[in-house]
C-alpha cells in the first residue's frame, strides 16, 4: 500500500477542453391515475414524495411542502383551515403522512401580534406549538412562516442545484429576470425564520404578478391552486433554470478547465484505501469517525480543475449544504498523501482554522465549540472523502458537497460564485434552535463509529456476529469465499440494518492478495477498521492414519494461516486507532483448540495454533492499543454451515451415533448445563470482546460451550 503511484493516464492539456457536466433537467412524474385515488392530504404526500425522491429537484432532507386544507376541529366540530407542512427534520422523499406538522391557519396568522422585528425570530418559533391542530406531535420547522404567511393553497420550497446556482451567483438576479421575465421575483439573502416569511409575504403582495420567488442563497418558493399544478410548476421552474445554465455551459470546460491529469479508477481506489485510515486516525475527539469515498464525475471535474482551490476555500452557500459540510473542506496535495507528517500537519492546521473561525464569530450565548475536525477532504486526482460519526451522515455530507460543486459550476457560468458570509454561516451552524435540536437527539448506540470486518461472514457464527455488531451501530464488512452466500447475507442485512452500514467482499482467507483487497475495501468503504472478527473456518474429522497431508495442510491453511493473514492485513489499520481508544481482534476458536478431540488431529491442532497466535498477538498489540481475545465455541450445530456437510457425519461416526437429532442430543447432554449452543450465543461473546465493556481484557479466552470441564482454560 505504501507504493501507490498516481499515473498520468491523461495529461491536463488533453482534459482541459472537456465540456462541463450539464445539469439534469427534471420532467413531471405525476400520475393522475394514482393521484385521483388519494385524499387531499395523501395528494400532498404524493407530491412531496415525487419531489423529494428526484435528486434533480431537491437533496436529502431538503425543501418543504405544504397545503392549506379544510378539516373538522375535533374540539368544536366546526370546519377550520389547517396548514399541513413538512415537519422539522423530515425528508420529503421518504416521509409518510405523520411527517407533516398540522397547525391551525388562523392561529398562525395571529402570531404576528407577537412579532416586533428580526430580533424576535427565535422567539417566534416557540409560539408554533401553540398552533398545533389535533394534538399532532410532529414539530413544525423553522420554514413554517414561509408557508403560513402566503395566501396560496399549495406551496413548495425546494433547493435544487440549478436553482441554488442562480441564488448563489453575482449574476443570479439578472439570470432570473432573463429566464422568467418578471414571473419569478428575487429576495436578497435572509436567514430562514419569521422575518423572511414577512418579507416574502410583503414582496408577493407588492408584486401580484409573480408566480414564485428566488430566495438568494437558499432556493425557490412557488405556489399553485392544486397539488398537481404546484408540483408541475416546481418541476417546470427547475427545468427552466437547468436549461438556461446548460446553454451557458455548453461546449465549455467547467471551473477554468483541468489542471490535474485524470487517473485510473483502480489507482484512485488504492489511494483512498491508503489515505482514509490515516486521516481517520488523526481526527481525534469524543467520537470515532466513519468515512465515505466518492470519485464520481462531478468530484473529479472539480478537484482536477484550475479554479478548484479558489472555490473550495470559499466554502458552501446554501444552508442545507453548509450544515452538513462545515465552513470549508480540507484540501490535500496529491503528491504528499503518503507523507504522514504532512497529513498530521494539515489536520492540525484545519482544527486550528476552525477554532479561529469559532473565536471570531461566536457570540456571548453561543454553544460551546463543536468538533473541529474536517468533514470534507478533497484531493486532486483522487476525489472526495467525507467523515462523520456514522456512515449515513458521512455519505450525505459527500452528496451535499456534490450538490455544492454543481452549484459552483452553475454560479460561475453566469457570474461569480458567492459563498455564505462567515458570520451568517456561524450563526446558522451555532443557531440556538439548531443546538436545541441536537440536544434532543438520542444518545448514539455503543458501537456507532466503529468499523468491523468479519471473515466467514456468510456462515452461522459470522453472520450472527455481524448482526450483533450492527445492532449496536457498527459498520461491517462481510468477507467470505462463497460469492453467492455472502451476497445473500449482505442483501438481508442491507434490508434489516440499512444499506449504508454493511458491505461484502469475496475473500478466501488463504489467498494473500484477496485478504489485502478485503481490508483495502473496508478502508475505502468505511475509512478504516476497529474490530476484526477472524471466523472463517473449515472442519474435518479423520483418524490419524486416514488424515492425508492435503487434509492436514488444508486445516492449517484456513485455521492458522488464514488467521495469520487476516491479522497481519488488519494490523496497520488497527494500530492507527490507539488514540481513539484502541481496537479489538476476536478469534473464533474452538473447544477443540483447548481440549483434545478424537479423530480430529488436523482440525484441533490447527485451532490450537490459532489460539496461541492470539496470545502472541495480544503481546504485540498491547503497546498499540490492540486487544486480542478468543471465543471458544463447542457444538454449535443449529444454524452453522460447517455442520451441514461431512463434519456432522464424521463427528457422529466418531461417537458411534446417528447424525440427526441423536447427535444434537449427544452434545447437549455432554455439556454441564445441558443446553444447546447457538450462533447468537457466540455473537454475544464477540460483542463483549469487541466493545468497550471489555476494554481492559486482552489475551483471554471465553468458552461458550454450555460447560465442558475438559476445556477449562485455567
Amino acid at each position: 500500500m505504501d507504493t501507490i503511484i498516481l499515473p498520468e493516464t491523461t495529461t491536463a492539456a488533453e482534459t482541459a477542453s472537456a465540456p462541463a457536466i450539464p445539469f439534469a433537467v427534471p420532467t413531471s412524474r405525476w400520475d393522475e391515475s394514482v393521484a385521483a385515488t388519494l385524499s387531499l392530504p395523501q395528494q400532498l404526500l404524493y407530491r412531496s414524495n415525487l419531489l423529494g425522491s428526484d435528486l434533480t429537484v431537491t437533496n436529502f432532507g431538503g425543501g418543504n411542502t405544504s397545503a392549506k386544507l379544510e378539516e373538522v376541529d375535533p374540539l368544536t366540530g366546526e370546519k377550520v383551515e389547517v396548514l399541513w407542512v413538512k415537519g422539522s427534520g423530515g425528508d420529503i422523499g421518504s416521509m409518510k403522512l405523520d411527517g407533516f406538522a398540522t397547525l391551525y391557519q388562523h392561529k398562525l396568522l395571529s402570531l404576528e401580534q407577537h412579532y416586533g422585528g428580526p430580533d424576535d425570530d427565535d422567539e417566534m418559533v416557540g409560539y408554533l406549538p401553540h398552533c398545533t391542530f389535533n394534538l399532532n406531535g410532529r414539530a413544525a420547522s423553522i420554514d413554517t412562516p414561509l408557508h403560513s404567511l402566503l395566501p396560496f393553497a399549495h406551496v413548495d420550497h425546494v433547493h435544487p442545484d440549478a436553482i441554488i446556482a442562480l441564488a448563489a451567483s453575482s449574476g443570479g438576479e439578472a439570470a432570473t429576470q432573463a429566464i422568467w421575465g418578471g414571473r419569478i421575483g428575487w429576495l436578497p439573502w435572509k436567514r430562514p425564520g419569521y422575518t423572511l416569511g414577512v418579507q416574502l409575504r410583503d414582496y408577493v403582495a407588492a408584486n401580484p404578478q409573480v408566480e414564485g420567488v428566488m430566495l438568494a442563497g437558499h432556493g425557490i418558493i412557488c405556489w399553485a391552486d392544486s397539488a398537481r399544478a404546484c408540483y408541475e410548476h416546481t418541476v417546470e421552474l427547475i427545468a427552466d433554470a437547468a436549461n438556461h445554465l446548460n446553454s451557458k455551459l455548453a461546449g465549455k470546460p467547467a471551473f477554468g478547465g483541468a489542471s490535474f491529469p485524470d487517473t485510473a479508477s483502480a489507482e484512485r481506489a488504492a489511494t483512498a484505501a491508503h489515505l482514509m485510515p490515516r486521516l481517520r486516525s488523526l481526527m481525534t475527539g469524543a467520537r470515532r469517525k466513519v468515512g465515505h469515498f466518492s470519485d464520481d464525475a462531478e468530484a473529479l471535474e472539480f478537484v482536477n480543475s484550475v479554479d478548484f482551490q479558489r472555490l473550495a476555500d470559499l466554502g458552501t452557500s446554501c444552508p442545507d449544504h453548509f450544515l452538513r459540510t462545515k465552513i470549508a473542506p480540507l484540501t490535500l496535495d496529491p503528491e504528499r498523501v503518503l507523507d504522514d507528517t504532512y497529513l498530521a500537519m494539515k489536520v492540525t492546521d484545519y482544527r486550528a482554522m476552525y477554532a479561529s473561525y469559532y473565536e471570531r464569530s461566536s457570540r456571548t450565548n453561543s454553544p460551546a465549540m463543536r468538533d473541529p475536525n474536517p468533514v470534507v477532504v478533497l484531493v486532486p486526482g483522487v476525489g472526495r472523502m467525507t467523515f462523520a460519526t456514522d456512515k449515513t451522515t458521512a455519505r450525505l455530507a459527500g452528496e451535499f458537497y456534490g450538490n455544492a460543486i454543481n452549484v459552483m459550476r452553475g454560479a460561475e457560468a453566469i457570474g461569480d460564485y458567492i459563498a455564505l458570509d462567515e458570520q451568517e454561516a456561524f450563526d446558522i451552524e451555532y443557531w440556538l434552535l439548531e443546538e436545541a435540536k441536537l440536544q434532543r437527539m438520542p444518545a448514539p448506540r455503543p458501537l456507532v463509529g466503529r468499523v468491523a470486518l468479519v471473515t466467514g461472514g456468510a456462515g452461522g457464527i459470522g453472520a450472527a456476529s455481524a448482526a450483533r455488531l450492527m445492532a449496536d451501530g457498527a459498520c461491517v464488512m462481510l468477507a467470505d469465499r462463497d460469492a453467492a452466500a455472502i451476497e445473500e447475507v449482505h442483501a438481508g442485512f442491507a434490508k434489516q440494518f440499512g444499506k449504508d452500514v454493511v458491505r461484502a467482499v469475496v475473500c478466501d482467507v488463504t489467498d494473500e492478495a484477496q485478504v489485502a483487497e478485503a481490508f483495502a475495501a473496508a478502508a475505502r468503504e468505511f475509512g478504516g477498521l476497529d474490530i476484526l472478527v477472524a471466523n472463517a473456518g473449515i472442519a474435518s474429522s479423520a483418524p490419524l492414519e486416514e488424515t492425508t497431508l492435503e487434509l492436514w495442510n488444508r486445516n492449517y491453511e484456513v485455521l492458522a494461516q488464514g488467521y495469520f493473514l487476516t491479522s497481519r492485513a488488519a494490523w496497520p489499520l488497527l494500530k492507527g486507532m490507539k488514540e481513539q481508544g484502541g481496537t479489538s481482534v476476536v478469534f473464533i476458536g474452538s473447544k477443540n483448540g483447548v481440549a483434545a478431540a478424537t479423530n480430529a488431529s488436523a482440525y484441533a491442532s490447527a485451532k490450537a495454533a490459532a489460539n496461541h497466535l492470539a496470545r502472541c498477538l495480544a503481546l504485540e498489540g498491547a503497546p498499540h492499543g490492540i486487544r486480542v481475545n478468543v471465543v471458544n465455541p463447542d457444538a454449535v450445530i443449529k444454524g452453522s454451515r460447517i455442520w451441514d456437510g461431512d463434519w456432522r457425519k464424521e463427528r457422529a461416526g466418531a461417537h458411534g451415533i446417528d447424525s440427526g437429532k441423536e447427535l444434537e442430543e449427544h452434545y447437549r447432554q455432554r455439556s454441564m448445563l445441558k443446553r444447546d449452543v447457538l450462533p447468537s450465543d457466540i455473537a454475544e461473546a464477540v460483542y463483549f470482546l469487541a466493545g468497550d465493556q471489555s476494554a481492559k481484557s486482552t489475551g483471554n479466552m471465553i468458552n461458550v460451550d454450555a460447560g465442558n470441564a475438559q476445556a477449562f482454560t485455567r
